[in-house]
């Protein structure tokens, strides 16, 4: 059978759901929905020249790409190309594809400096490593069975802490979207990158289908959000997509403050599975997800490839 590689056709519901599927059984600790897959597509900036590609046999969508430059870093050149094959349908020429027409697309754009997420398996790294990348950092996915963990109780907010949700800033996102900016630029990471741009946040960030306002936690200082951990939903499961604490703020406890009541919101509603990541050097926020319970269900490496 011949492989061929498109461009995702996101008006076409089964055409989406297929690479959602796909990406699933891929990595089934992340949150997919056929709503979030257009989303994402449709609202990422411009300037990232994002594209969402699938590998297709014989009508089946066996392996999926989303591609782009890192628009937001201050440092140009910068891009990501993250792939997904079916596990049933390795050794296809569906990823090697996916890879050239990814690279070959980038490079047209500007690109000099490729970043790809690859799963911590033998054959995943030695395909990585065939394709001329190199291993950078580790980051590990957890997961707790939130029906059945004994969660710490509610932890009760220190003095001049006020604890709310997402929801209570529906009518003036803004102060989110500074802390969502200052907490991501000290996040652990290859690449720098810096939210400047409210609009672009509001469409591609606040308004993810994923994003969850209710059970997203926020520790309130003075009246100015000072911690948060965003909570991700897909109907049926619940993840932690980030959680932070301003500089100023941090040693008080407060990112420990909200996830705990995150999670106990998301188990009085009715959800049983919590994933969440982390960098495998940020030994702060493990030392959290393991006193929450959460245990490490799978790895991936950033690997690196410069044109050139």
């Amino acid at each position: 059978m011949t492989v061929l590689v498109r461009d995702l056709r996101c008006d076409d519901p089964a055409d989406v759901a297929a690479f959602a599927h796909v990406r699933h059984l891929a990595v089934p600790f992340i949150l997919w929905t056929p709503e979030a897959i257009v989303h994402r597509l449709v609202h990422t900036h411009p300037d990232a020249r994002s594209r969402s590609l699938v590998a297709e046999e014989n009508g089946e969508v066996i392996g999926t790409a989303q591609i782009g430059l890192v628009h937001d870093s201050p440092e140009p050149g910068q891009a990501f190309l993250n792939i997904y094959v079916h596990p049933e349908r390795f050794r296809r020429g569906a990823g090697g594809l996916l890879v050239r027409t990814a690279e070959e697309y980038l490079a047209g754009e500007g690109a000099t400096k490729l970043y790809s997420w690859v799963l911590d398996g033998p054959d995943n790294l030695s395909f990585a490593e065939r394709h001329g990348y190199e291993r950078r950092r580790a980051a590990h996915f957890l997961r707790l069975d939130l029906a059945g963990a004994a969660l710490p109780p509610p932890r009760t907010p220190p003095p001049g802490v006020e604890l709310r949700t997402a929801a209570d800033f529906a009518d003036d996102p803004r102060p989110m979207f500074e802390l969502d900016a200052e907490t991501v630029a000290d996040e652990p990471s290859d690449v720098d990158v810096e939210f400047t741009d409210y609009e672009a946040w509001l469409a591609d960030t606040w308004r993810n289908p994923l994003l969850n306002r209710e059970l997203t936690t926020v520790a309130v200082v003075d009246g100015r959000p000072a911690a948060f951990s965003v909570a991700y939903t897909d109907g049926t499961r619940y993840a932690t997509a980030m959680t932070g604490t301003v500089r100023a703020q941090r040693g008080r406890g407060l990112a420990k403050l909200t996830k705990t009541a995150s999670l106990h919101r998301a188990r009085a509603a009715g959800y049983t599975v919590a994933f969440t990541g982390n960098d495998a050097d940020n030994g702060p926020m493990l030392a959290i997800n393991k006193w929450l319970g959460y245990e490490v269900c799978a790895t991936e490496v950033r690997h690196v490839r410069e044109l050139g």
